[in-house]
């Protein structure tokens, strides 16, 4: 089983960037499919992004062109860098692993981060 610290989140200004880590213990992330998801109060956990393997990455419609998913297999960390953040990407922030891809719900990932907290000023 993969244990998985997420970290990065903050509050931002609308049009800034943030970088969240997700660092993993325990097992390597290159032999993982890793995503992200968010989830803001009152609301239902939504996909964000997914690296289904070191070298591809997919996007919900909401972030696509703003966000990037990237992994540091030398760190066994994965990345999710934000730009142009808007009010309505205030969530908390999770990062989440499967052995491999089957989808972009929270139910297709088998390991869960904490979470942290990223609030986007008006």
């Amino acid at each position: 089983q993969v244990q998985l610290v997420e970290s990065g989140g903050g509050l931002v200004q609308a049009g800034g960037s943030l970088r969240l880590s997700c660092a993993a213990s325990g097992r390597t992330v290159s032999s993982y499919a890793m995503g992200w998801f968010r989830q803001a109060p009152g609301k239902e956990r939504e996909f964000v992004a997914a690296s289904p393997s070191p070298w591809s990455g997919i996007y919900a419609d909401s972030v696509k062109g703003r966000f990037t998913i990237s992994r540091d297999n030398a760190k066994n960390t994965v990345y999710l860098q934000m730009s142009s953040l808007k009010p309505e990407d205030t969530a908390v922030y999770y990062c989440a692993a499967s052995r491999a891809f089957r989808g972009k719900a929270p139910a297709d990932f088998g390991s869960w981060g904490q979470g942290t907290q990223v609030t986007v000023s008006s």
